[in-house]
């Protein structure tokens, strides 16, 4: 199986310039290690601090573009590596993730569920209401069928807004609690891995957009990745918030247990 590696430049909902440059250096980072050539997708947009039905309009294109380069690289075997600035890919990713393979999990790793909606979210933000619209939670106007809440674990989870701590527990939404639990739990089966590097301590990723304190330490990131790799079939993966293009080698060498 061979790395497509994407870097997803155009705008999402991007409110830090920073991880749009961190993204493209990512994606060259991880290609350098794999030997191939990584795919620079549209251009940086300007930064701003809009509502999520803003961004919805103007990301629509981008958003698109996103799941499309994870259906290609499924529908032609390959393993899917895409680097982006937030996670509101997750909206069209997952769902093409699910049509592909159907029985796919996915691991949510991430100091946030994301898993806002309308109703419930407190920023506005649409990178924390991605989860659950692709999920089905509520409409964000793609077409095709979403993930199964079901099919979602979460771990690293930090800060959680009260609504929307209520719609991850009635929609099923698995939470970990103890990453050593992880391996065993996803043992056999496929798995998408959904990286926010939010989940990692701000201390050891500095310039983060939404930081939560607590998190990951890299080594401890690299061990967790390196036991989920090691217990279930890793499928494909997807980077998000990385706001510090100087550290992206750094980067490479945490995810590198979860590469073919």
């Amino acid at each position: 199986m061979e790395g497509a590696v994407s870097a997803l430049l155009c705008r999402t909902s991007d409110r830090i310039a920073s991880t749009s440059e961190g993204a493209r250096e990512l994606a060259l980072a991880v290609a350098e290690r794999l030997r191939v050539e990584a795919r620079m997708i549209g251009t940086p947009g300007t930064p701003a601090d809009t509502r999520f039905d803003d961004d919805l309009r103007d990301a629509h294109g981008c958003l698109l573009e996103a799941g499309g380069q994870v259906e290609d690289a499924l529908a032609a075997g390959d393993f899917p590596i895409l680097t982006s600035s937030d996670c509101s890919i997750a909206i069209t990713t997952l769902p093409a993730v699910a049509r592909l393979r159907p029985e796919a999990w996915v691991l949510w790793l991430d100091a946030h569920p994301d898993f806002n909606d309308p109703q419930t979210t407190e920023s506005g933000f649409l990178g924390g209401m991605c989860l659950a619209a692709a999920c089905g939670a509520w409409d964000a106007g793609f077409d095709g069928a979403g993930i199964d809440p079901a099919r979602v674990v979460m771990c690293g989870i930090r800060a959680v807004d009260a609504g929307e701590r209520v719609l991850v527990e009635t929609k099923g939404v698995g939470l970990v609690e103890r990453p050593s639990r992880l391996a065993e739990l996803l043992a056999d089966r496929q798995v998408f891995v959904h990286l926010d590097l939010d989940v990692l301590d701000p201390r050891v990723m500095p310039g983060l957009h939404w930081p939560v304190e607590g998190g990951f330490s890299d080594g401890g990131l690299r061990t967790l990745l390196a036991e989920v790799a090691e217990a279930t079939e890793v499928i494909g993966v997807e980077i998000t918030d990385f706001p510090a293009p100087a550290l992206a080698r750094r980067v490479a060498t945490m995810v590198e247990p979860l590469l073919p």
